[in-house]
């Protein structure tokens, strides 16, 4: 190796040295998968809590009948409230076991500042978000949830992209494109956030998993 190869392997090291110090890079696809595969066990839930399958609603069915619907000893606002509880801590659960075995394989920490600054990042929109859609819940309008949950959702992936991996901006982007376009569709909001939180985290995960983790 002459001089200037030596030179350009040094520049790569110390690279590749600061940006493992300033993004977090062991966020596994996997968690990806899981928490797609939790988000449709999720809506799931929900299909059964309503009685009806997907695309079988007409326009504003859904959340009309969510408002009249007690079941399984829950009004709806219960029931959402659960269910969206029960998909948040297993699909983290998953998602902190999975980067945590791909940290370990790297022989890179988990909790470190890049990965404090990324969480920080990502919690600000989640939590306004959680709070922004509870409001909508206690004043009866059903039919915004689901869109807002993926466009906050969307906000905060593309806040915390700036701390990890930027391919998280693009899944980021493609959740609020379908937060908007739930805004404008109410009657199709169980199915795009279905779409949002599940299938799209399913196809991201496994391409970012065969792309990062060979």
């Amino acid at each position: 190796m002459n001089e200037t190869q030596q030179y350009l392997a040094h520049l790569a090291e110390m690279r590749a040295l600061m940006e493992r110090s300033s993004r977090f890079l062991s966020l596994s696809g996997l968690s990806g998968v899981w928490a797609g595969i939790c988000a449709l066990a999720g809506a799931g839930a929900v299909y059964a809590y309503l009685d009806m399958l997907p695309l079988s609603a007409t326009d504003g069915y859904y959340y009309e009948k969510a408002i009249r619907t007690v079941k399984w000893g829950m009004d709806y606002k219960r029931a959402f409230v659960l269910i969206a509880l029960l998909v948040l801590v297993t699909a983290l659960a998953g998602g902190i076991f999975f980067t945590t075995r791909k940290a370990r394989r790297q022989g890179m920490k988990v909790w470190d500042g890049s990965s404090k600054r990324m969480l920080w990042a990502i919690a600000v929109p989640l939590a306004a978000g959680g709070v922004f859609c509870l409001a909508l819940l206690r004043w009866d309008l059903p039919a915004l949830v689901a869109p807002s949950t993926l466009v906050f959702y969307g906000l905060a992936l593309v806040n915390g992209s700036k701390h990890t991996l930027r391919d998280v901006e693009f899944l980021g982007l493609t959740e609020i494109a379908l937060g908007l376009a739930g805004l404008f569709y109410l009657g199709n909001g169980l199915e795009l956030w279905t779409t949002g939180f599940g299938l799209l985290h399913i196809v991201y995960g496994a391409w970012m998993y065969f792309k990062y983790e060979p």
